[in-house]
């Protein structure tokens, strides 16, 4: 397979000699930034087609022009594991949106609870790190991002089907990675079915919010260890262990791939 150093992300169908025209952001980052040419190649993907190499056929300032070469990887299966959690500052909730990409969430689901310090959430900004995750990462889907809304309502719409763990910093929690190796060895096919992380905020749960999850029966509340953990460092921990003993974790990049630097 041809090796490409720059991936896209687009909504248009893909198929050879299909034409792909990009929007100015995408348009000003190959020409200004890449300082690519006509006849430079890249890679465009989504989650309907799978991975397609492009050439650009012409571009100029604010706009680019590709054409569809021949597909590079068919579109592939995804565990569906989704983040939600507590919003926190700027920077650190940035990263987070970065990192639930690259460990493969399907979804990120911001909640405010009672002791959340941020009122509000750029799921734009958020939604631009998560595409450029996947850019980098060699995904073949975006991970979704969603309008922050209390716990109380995202409890009151919850999926009965899908297992939610609750990261708990106090009170009963059995270990992460023993909770999910006793599962895996009693339900070899776990990680298979919909799941989710809760992060709470930075504050912690309080008493009768931990007491609400507790009484759902979709919901295991889980440890991290003796120390308190930042939000977004229990976010990474959390989803790390689900993919390495639930998840995805005994597979390997797609062969022919180059790793991508996003600026």
């Amino acid at each position: 397979m041809e090796r490409v150093n720059t991936r896209l992300y687009v909504e248009d169908k893909l198929f050879e000699g299909a034409t792909v025209g990009l929007d100015s952001a995408a348009s000003h980052y190959l020409r200004s930034v890449l300082r690519l040419e006509p006849g430079a190649r890249v890679g465009l993907f989504n989650e309907r087609e799978g991975e397609w190499l492009g050439i650009v056929d012409g571009l100029g300032k604010g706009w680019c022009s590709l054409r569809v070469g021949e597909c590079r990887r068919e579109v592939e299966g995804e565990r569906d594991i989704w983040l939600v959690f507590a919003p926190i500052k700027r920077s650190r909730i940035d990263f987070l949106a970065e990192k639930a990409g690259e460990l493969g969430c399907s979804r990120i689901l911001p909640v405010f609870t009672r002791h959340t310090d941020v009122k509000r959430v750029n799921t734009e900004r958020l939604a631009a790190h998560a595409r450029e995750s996947a850019e980098q990462c060699e995904r073949l889907s975006v991970t979704r991002v969603d309008e922050a809304v209390s716990l109380e309502k995202m409890i009151q719409s919850w999926p009965a089907d899908r297992r939610l763990v609750v990261c708990a910093e106090f009170g009963e929690a059995r270990p992460i990675a023993e909770v999910f190796t006793e599962l895996l060895i009693d339900e070899p096919d776990a990680g298979l079915k919909p799941w989710a992380v809760l992060i709470g905020p930075e504050g912690g749960f309080s008493k009768e919010e931990l007491e609400a999850l507790s009484r759902l029966s979709y919901v295991t509340p889980v440890g991290l260890g003796p120390r308190v953990l930042r939000a977004d460092t229990a976010a990474v921990a959390a989803l790390s262990c689900w993919q390495a003993i639930l998840g995805d974790g005994g597979m390997r990049p797609p062969k022919g791939t180059t790793p991508v630097t996003i600026t």
